[in-house]
């Protein structure tokens, strides 16, 4: 469960941003909207979106978080010595530039452990990493480093609830490249402590940003297609969503060979363009029909999903998976621009399955969206909208409507279009 993540020098963020899932004392829609964590010490919200004008920075906090996974999962595995991290930061300042991203990440494990686990990076080198448990609500400070830049050096710091001895230890820090994390370190050489960290920040959380391949792959919504049990729950999807599919059959063929001068286009295969592999099998494509009947004779007849049918329909076949898989899991789900190709109606029905009885895991939702139609208070709490626009200096802002004190039965769409809140684009006048 995500509780507050915060971010500083990426992108186009320059100062301290945090989005906080904590709800406030508000009572409205306690029973869909918030839940408790096991202690009962924390009210945490299912979903919260997040508007603000084009290239304002919404994308942006999805791609931090996003980075944060990379560097846990793949730092110590994926990188060699030297090689320069995926970071880049605020570079609208003279300064900035030279200076480490910062990601900062609080979160409720499976084992219903509160975690508070932070790094500073630069494409170089991580400055600074530290973690902070919570296992009978107060804080234990597990480790920390710190890069110290006149002796070229690391200070390392751990506390007396890291269960590891000292030849441990030494191994874990002479193994720790300056361009890793001590945590992806530490798990690939079996450290059993920092398990459930890993295991959250790499499988709970699941971003999707569309044009950059971030996380997308329909490799969820494959797996489920491969099962009876997922078939079912793929053709309960598409009816709840009513866009008129009774079912979608996978087929899995092998790949031909292939060379540059096949002229492969989109247009003349309508296969996924994926490839995988199962153990030592050869690689596989994937083909996705899309069954339909016939009013008059009320025969089945199948389309091509990737050639045939419309985006908005490949856009909830590329959501399948991961809705499912997330409410499933109780993960943290983040979508930018989820209404891109979606009604608005349909819009409503993806983000209604996060608050409602169903989502007996927990399983949170966190979206940015131009669809103003969300803006209203009989689905949303004042604390599930945020809004985010660039101050003077370039810099993306994100802040709560509750800064704004609404009243409770406020219009908020149209308070929103007229500009009370911020967060909007100033149209000019093409000049002649």
């Amino acid at each position: 469960m995500l509780v507050e993540f915060s971010l500083a020098n990426f992108r186009s963020i320059r100062s301290r941003q945090t989005l906080s899932l904590v709800a406030s004392p508000d009572s409205k829609h306690l029973a869909g909207n918030v839940f408790t964590d096991k202690d009962k010490a924390l009210r945490l919200l299912r979903s919260a979106v997040i508007y603000g004008p084009n290239a304002a920075g919404k994308s942006n906090l999805l791609r931090a978080l996003h980075t944060l996974q990379y560097l846990v999962q793949n730092s110590a595995t994926g990188t060699q010595e030297g090689q320069r991290l995926p970071v880049t930061p605020f570079l609208l300042s003279k300064t900035s530039p030279e200076e480490p991203s910062e990601f900062e990440i609080i979160f409720i494990a499976d084992e219903g452990v509160r975690y508070h686990y932070g790094c500073l990076v630069s494409a170089e080198r991580v400055h600074k990493e530290w973690l902070v448990a919570y296992p009978q609500g107060r804080p234990q400070r597990w480790f920390e480093r710190e890069y110290v830049k006149g002796k070229e050096t690391y200070e390392w710091w751990f506390g007396p609830r890291f269960k590891a001895d000292r030849a441990e230890r030494k191994v874990w820090q002479e193994f720790t490249r300056p361009n890793a994390l001590f945590i992806s370190t530490a798990i690939q050489l079996n450290n059993e402590q920092l398990k459930p960290v890993f295991a959250w920040l790499t499988q709970k959380l699941i971003v999707l940003i569309p044009g950059t391949g971030v996380n997308w792959n329909p490799h969820l919504s494959i797996n489920l297609l491969r099962e009876s049990r997922g078939q079912n729950q793929v053709a309960r999807f598409l009816r709840a969503a009513d866009i008129s599919i009774d079912r979608l059959e996978l087929r899995e063929e092998d790949m031909p060979p292939f060379s540059a001068s096949d002229g492969f286009t989109a247009s003349s295969a309508p296969f996924v363009n994926v490839m995988v592999s199962s153990g030592k099998a050869v690689p596989k494509r994937f083909r996705f029909l899309a069954w339909h009947t016939r009013p008059d004779t009320k025969e089945e007849v199948s389309f091509d999903l990737m050639a045939d049918e419309s985006d908005g329909t490949k856009k909830l076949f590329e959501f399948i998976g991961c809705w499912l898989r997330a409410l499933e899991w109780g993960a943290t789900l983040l979508v930018d621009e989820l209404d891109r190709s979606l009604h608005p109606h349909l819009t409503r029905f993806l983000v209604g399955l996060f608050q409602n009885a169903d989502n007996t895991q927990n399983a949170q939702l966190v979206f940015t969206t131009h669809d103003t139609t969300l803006l209203d208070t009989n689905m949303l709490r004042r604390d599930q909208i945020w809004f985010v626009e660039k101050d003077p200096k370039q810099s993306s802002h994100f802040y709560s409507l509750l800064e704004y004190s609404p009243r409770k039965d406020e219009a908020l769409e149209r308070g929103y279009l007229k500009g009370r809140y911020g967060a909007i684009p100033f149209i000019g006048t093409l000049g002649t």
